[in-house]
């Protein structure tokens, strides 16, 4: 069996320089995918440059960052949306939740005209209830593919009839994850069909300044937006694709 790879890029739109460090990614290294944040300011100029990128695009479903397009009251407090993925969704309705997801999606129709080529969730939010049943109602309405970020979530989205990988790989936390060594070590032992790299370049700027994973974009830059990395992938047979050919 082939060893197929999508290497998303998540946070599109989260700032110019994010945006702007994942169409690098794309463009110089291994980059396939990438999820936007329909909740964010989206760059009409940058909009068109990922449509004409060749990049997948997917929806990063955000409850967790900013504020909603939607007023469900249940999922703000003072007017933003609640920061810790598992108290967020604990205390949305899944009416709410629902509205949200399908504000984000409609958003993302009208500006790329086009659906997504696939759902994920900002901070993980999509694997509690009812975060969980929403995202997966939305993408079988929308007839798109999802993340599954383990075995339970794999589980339930294929008992949804939805495509999604058959692994997945991929952090984010006080170091970078996606350092030159770690993606060649995942690229030598990635397992047969097909897998996922969450992953979160960027090029560092002041909007990212109060991030807490902000200058370590700068290091998956280097882990993944090289013609280094693209010629590992080459040497040990990996095949790149996006949501898209699943």
């Amino acid at each position: 069996m082939s060893r197929r790879l999508i290497v998303n890029a998540d946070d599109w739109g989260l700032t110019r320089g994010v945006s702007e460090g994942i169409l690098a990614a794309h463009r110089h290294g291994i980059v396939t995918s990438t999820t936007v944040l329909a909740t964010a300011d989206l760059d009409r100029t940058l909009v068109a440059r990922l449509l004409d990128s060749g990049l997948g695009v997917g929806l990063h479903v955000n409850l967790t960052l900013g504020s909603p397009l939607t007023r469900g009251k249940s999922l703000v407090a003072g007017g933003r949306f609640v920061r810790d993925a598992r108290h967020a969704a604990a205390r949305a309705s899944a009416g709410d939740v629902r509205a949200e997801v399908q504000a984000q999606a409609e958003k993302f129709r009208k500006v790329f005209r086009r659906a997504p080529t696939h759902l994920d969730t900002h901070h993980h939010v999509g694997l509690h209830p009812p975060v969980r049943e929403v995202v997966l109602e939305v993408a079988r309405t929308l007839g798109v593919a999802v993340r599954s970020q383990d075995a339970a979530a794999r589980t339930r989205a294929r008992s949804a009839g939805l495509r999604t990988p058959d692994h997945f790989f991929g952090e984010s936390g006080p170091a970078a994850y996606w350092a030159p060594a770690t993606t060649l070590a995942h690229l030598r032992a990635l397992p047969p069909g097909v897998s996922e790299f969450m992953t979160h370049p960027g090029r560092f700027d002041a909007d990212l300044a109060g991030s807490r994973y902000g200058r370590q974009r700068e290091t998956e830059m280097v882990g993944l937006g090289t013609p280094a990395a693209r010629a590992a992938v080459a040497a040990l047979g990996v095949i790149l694709v996006s949501f898209a050919d699943l």
